[in-house]
């Protein structure tokens, strides 16, 4: 939750619900609230101070100029035509709910409620919903839809795929007959009433695709499921501690056998799958703590005994097998949390021991097994906040913070997917001065907007290439006492320009083609949006209203493809409630021209690399992609139809397309990958029924996700030596499963050589191909394999320091969001 303090008494809440649709990852929703100002927050920030000559003192920073160019009257005259003001009676309620529905639709729903009915009765108030089908231009009050009825302040609103809401009402739990939903499938124009039979304990999940399908979880621990899009529920399962949706309709869930939030904190849960809508059941593992599911990865922590650290396992095949991920163990005083994921690769950061703040990034083979260590020192604050980003406009960026060896926190950006991370450029046209010995950019993370530094965190979007937001500082390292200001990168974070002065609100609008900003005033009212139709490098500001507000948020449909955008906010009225304020301003009426095929461009991606660490220029993830953009200097509009294209070829392979096997180091003169010294000529068995398979790797892999041909090629064939494993016993993963706990995947395209041993002693040599690998799947899906990995080394090429990475790994990450959970992270 953001807040704002702002004075007259009045303090603003703002709410980012990351709720998507239709495989959306940007919110749909936006929640306001008005409480009364504490005085801790209610301090104003004094206005920056200028030098004799005007230009801003140290506390911003380093001045930098932008360009500015004022409106004409005549495109006044176009947005005041096309600026629509609608205000909301304060007595409706303290909180509203904005959210879109549908795609394209430009129908928005308003909720004005209360935190409670009680609090609503005493204040005289009421729930009211209010609709617009001309994307916030106008609202008509459609409270008798839902027959007047409170709806919940905490997740009242909930928007599915396609055109489908459900609003819920805040009953109280004494009432036997269970809680109330109102569910829409035409956005909002109509609304069923349905009575459930139970009272819920969390929003209603959508299944990803098919919105008929829900899932609830009740205040008693039943987990419910409905195919009707809520009009019929069935209990499935009692004692649900959590759940969530796999692919197709597989559902995971973890139960309690007895009933205790005791049992459920010693790890004494089950994890369960059903794969036909609660027909039937599957035991994955027994005395979990936790589980999640991102990407194509299913993820548990098992707690092996109460004496040992949690222990994290991963399967790529929805429960089918699953395998004991190679990450160093941590103690209960530590943490995991998968930072970002997909078919691919994860990103898993382990906490270091202690109150350090800090940690070690890995990111995964496209098994979720074999870690490789990405960044040290990866800044995770204390309240469990992490700055990891993913830049969605340019494939394989992130962007995150470290914190330093000496205190501080300096930003790093990686353009190959945790490949290698180096700082951020400095902004074009911004010099630190001599005084400042390491002059780059540093980007403000969760971490600040945590702390109220900032009001918005980096912003970029898949359909505006390369456009990316964000505030920052310029200098050594990260600065809270420098004012933040707004910095924009047109080439994916490679180079940036400082482009606002201050913090401010923005949003990307018709596919990147149009930015708009609002100054975040702490202690002032607004009246002003400033826009820009050249991705930040000039800006023209328009005021939106003669009568200024406090500030809430800055609302667009989600997508960038609209060209209207909405200020929310409020306004003190004397012997009054304050009144609800949104202001809708449509750039189309100003920006009419359609682009054309002359008003755009080709450009190749990561083209900007200049440090030579790439063989052929533009090549990231065995790659090369050439975009076609809209050019800076162009005046149009993309439309609504407008559809990113771009032209991919691969490159040549090279080392750098590799990582290092299991149990090998990159050596830091031929950058080659040689078996580590401590591997002990064995880098990870398989016990099948008394023999010991062992895979005889290379040395190398290749980068999750990298689709390099022909070039650099390590042996093509791997050998595996099957013998008999000895007496000394498998420490498989445990508890019972109704699959079996793992197998090793040898490559399908490569050649095996297995040498088998008769029982005289004769060696027989056979050379078969790929088909009987597939064999091998078949027969070891009918026994209990288990990995026994040794100890691994990760040498650092940095410093020479080594760190062991024991075989007992820990634990975890998320369900929904990027960051871990509740029950994960603890």
């Amino acid at each position: 939750m953001r807040r704002f303090a702002v004075p007259a008494g009045v303090r603003v809440f703002l709410c980012v619900l990351l709720l998507s649709a239709e495989g959306e990852g940007r919110g749909r929703m936006l929640s306001f609230r008005r409480t009364q100002q504490d005085e801790s927050r209610g301090q104003a920030r004094s206005r920056p101070r200028r030098d004799a000559s005007g230009a801003l003192r140290s506390s911003y920073g380093p001045p930098f100029t932008s360009c500015r160019v004022p409106l004409t009257p005549a495109e006044h005259k176009v947005l005041d035509d096309n600026t629509h003001e609608t205000g909301f009676n304060g007595d409706d309620g303290s909180y509203v709910i904005l959210t879109w529905v549908g795609d394209g639709t430009g129908v928005v729903l308003v909720l004005s409620t209360f935190s409670a009915p009680i609090e609503s009765f005493l204040e005289g108030g009421s729930s009211r919903l209010y609709r617009s089908t001309d994307y916030g231009k106008s609202f008509r009050d459609i409270s008798h839809r839902i027959n007047h009825t409170f709806i919940r302040e905490e997740f009242g609103v909930s928007v599915g795929p396609g055109s489908s809401v459900i609003l819920t009402a805040d009953i109280p739990v004494v009432d036997n007959r269970g809680g109330i939903i109102f569910t829409s499938t035409d956005a909002g124009a109509t609304f069923r009433f349905i009575q459930l039979p139970f009272h819920l304990a969390q929003p209603i999940t959508y299944h990803f695709l098919n919105p008929d399908y829900l899932a609830a979880l009740s205040i008693d621990g039943g987990l419910w499921l409905s195919l009707d899009f809520g009009a019929k529920w069935t209990k499935v399962h009692d004692g649900v501690h959590s759940f969530s949706w796999g692919a197709g309709i597989n559902l995971f869930f973890s139960y309690s056998r007895v009933d205790s939030v005791e049992a459920e904190e010693r790890g004494n849960l089950v994890l369960k799958r059903t794969n036909d809508l609660g027909k039937t059941f599957t035991t994955i593992h027994d005395d979990i703590y936790s589980f999640g599911y991102i990407g194509a990865f299913l993820f548990f922590s098992v707690m092996e005994d109460s004496r040992s650290p949690r222990v994290m396992y991963f399967s790529s095949d929805q429960g089918d097998t699953f395998s004991q991920a190679l990450l160093p163990s941590a103690s209960t005083e530590q943490f995991y949390s998968i930072l970002d994921g997909d078919e691919d690769m994860l990103f898993m950061h382990v906490d270091n021991p202690g109150d350090t703040f800090f940690g070690t990034m890995y990111t995964s083979d496209d098994r979720g097994i074999l870690f490789s260590k990405s960044l040290e020192r990866h800044l995770f604050d204390g309240q469990r906040k992490s700055d990891f980003t993913n830049i969605t406009s340019l494939r394989g960026v992130y962007l995150t913070n470290k914190l330093d060896d000496d205190g501080r926190i300096r930003s790093v950006i990686s353009f190959n997917r945790g490949g290698t991370w180096k700082q951020l450029n400095k902004p074009e046209n911004v010099e630190c001065g001599d005084q400042v010995q390491n002059c780059n950019l540093h980007i403000h993370g969760e971490h600040s907007r945590n702390n109220r530094i900032v009001p918005m965190l980096a912003l970029s979007e898949p359909t505006a290439v390369g456009l990316v937001i964000a505030h920052g500082t310029v200098g050594d390292s990260l600065s809270s006492s420098q004012h933040p200001d707004v910095f924009v990168s047109s080439d994916g974070g490679y180079n940036w320009r400082g482009t606002l002065r201050g913090p401010h609100h923005y949003s990307i609008l018709d596919s990147g083609g149009l930015i708009v900003a609002v100054e975040a005033h702490r202690e002032g009212q607004v009246k002003t949006i400033k826009f820009s139709t050249d991705e930040g490098q000039c800006w023209k500001s328009y005021n939106f209203t003669e009568q200024p507000f406090f500030f809430a948020g800055l609302a667009s449909e989600p997508g960038t493809k609209a060209m209207n955008v909405s200020v929310w906010g409020f306004r003190p009225e004397e012997d009054a409630q304050p009144m609800w304020v949104a202001v809708t301003i449509d750039f189309q009426s100003l920006i009419t021209r359609e682009c054309a095929d002359q008003d755009y461009e080709e450009w190749l991606a990561h083209s900007s690399y200049t440090e030579g660490e790439l063989e052929i220029s533009g090549c990231v993830l065995g790659i090369k992609e050439i975009y076609r953009r809209l050019k800076k200097q162009s005046v149009c509009r993309n439309g609504r139809g407008f559809v990113m294209s771009k032209k991919q070829t691969p490159c040549m392979c090279t080392r750098k397309d590799y990582l290092c096997d299991f149990g090998y180091d990159r050596d830091v003169n031929t950058s080659n990958c040689v078996r580590q010294s401590s591997a002990a000529n064995k880098t990870s068995e398989i016990c099948h029924d008394g023999e010991d398979d062992e895979p005889l790797s290379a040395g190398y892999r290749k980068v999750p996700s990298n689709k390099c041909e022909g070039g650099f090629n390590p042996q093509l064939h791997v050998q595996t030596i099957v013998r008999p494993c000895g007496v000394k016993p498998s420490p498989g993963p445990p508890g019972r499963s109704s699959s079996p706990a793992t197998h090793f995947d040898t490559p399908r395209e490569r050649l095996v050589l297995i040498l088998v041993c008769a029982g005289a002693g004769v060696v027989v040599l056979v050379v078969v191909i790929s088909a009987l690998i597939a064999v091998r799947r078949v027969v070891y899906r009918h026994r209990t394999p288990a990995y026994r990995f040794s100890n691994l080394q990760i040498q650092d090429n940095e410093n020479g320091l080594a760190a062991d990475l024991e075989s007992t790994t820990s634990t975890n990450g998320t369900v929904c969001q990027h960051d871990s959970d509740d029950d994960l992270i603890g």
